[in-house]
């Protein structure tokens, strides 16, 4: 007898959008696209591998480049509490010049003062699923679980040798959500994605204000803060990078 199986994702989206909205009176799609300025990045330390590495710090030792970071989210809500949401945020830094002492990385040797080049990549994509604990004309507030792919690399070339340290993974967070509306028109926006264990910790957290121009546009402007790392036998790495962001957010409602 032939076994067919059909892919964890098919019935994930099958469930989505079918299923769901099938006993839902209401349903809402939002776009939320941000641009953010680096305008801060107290360390970002690196030992590869973490034991035999040399430590060193890709922002202070080295000197990185001003950059921008851009990244969007779908959010779809379901029947007004269920939030399930998908994000695409990608992050690049180069940084350059020269360190005093030898560079020992991911089983390359660099020489002192040899003039080198790194670049730091850290993509992220995430699915988060939110419930809407509170959800009035005043207050939203939500806790969820996010499921993140880290898709990182950090790489390092001088004019004779090159190294680099590709590291795809999955990291669980916990995401939360807060919204408080003052007066019409205005609100204060807390959200983010955050967890600590003992190998390492995560925190992507953005604080800001939003304005709505016309239904069903919303404007948002603020701070973003992305810090985190991992301290394991393979790696180390921990990064603080500040962003001031702007962004916009599109509603799209329907009614069943």
């Amino acid at each position: 007898m032939t076994v067919h199986r059909i892919p964890l994702t098919m019935l994930f989206f099958n469930f989505l959008f079918f299923v769901l909205p099938a006993s839902q009176a209401y349903a809402q799609f939002s776009i939320d696209a941000e641009v953010g300025y680096i305008f801060s990045i107290p360390y970002n330390e690196v030992r590869i591998p973490a034991s035999g590495g040399t430590e060193f710090d890709l922002a202070n030792d080295l000197s990185a480049e001003t950059t921008f970071a851009f990244r969007a989210r779908l959010n779809y809500t379901i029947g007004e509490r269920h939030v399930i949401s998908a994000l695409y945020a990608p992050l690049t830094i180069k940084s350059s010049g020269q360190l005093n002492s030898t560079l020992v990385y991911s089983d390359q040797t660099f020489p002192a003062n040899t003039p080198i080049d790194a670049e730091y990549k850290f993509n992220s994509y995430r699915l988060t699923y939110r419930y809407l604990i509170v959800r009035n004309e005043k207050i939203v507030f939500g806790l969820g679980l996010t499921g993140k792919v880290r898709d990182a690399n950090i790489t390092v070339a001088s004019a004779d040798a090159s190294a680099d340290f590709p590291d795809l993974g999955f990291v669980p967070l916990i995401n939360f959500y807060f919204n408080y509306t003052p007066i019409e028109k205005f609100s204060v926006l807390i959200e983010g994605d955050a967890l600590g264990t003992k190998q390492g910790r995560a925190e992507d957290i953005f604080a800001g204000l939003t304005y709505t121009i016309t239904n069903p546009i919303r404007i948002k402007a603020g701070y973003r803060v992305l810090e985190g790392g991992a301290d394991v036998e393979r790696n180390y790495n921990f990064s603080w990078i500040n962003y001031a962001v702007v962004g916009v957010v599109i509603d799209l409602n329907s009614y069943k």
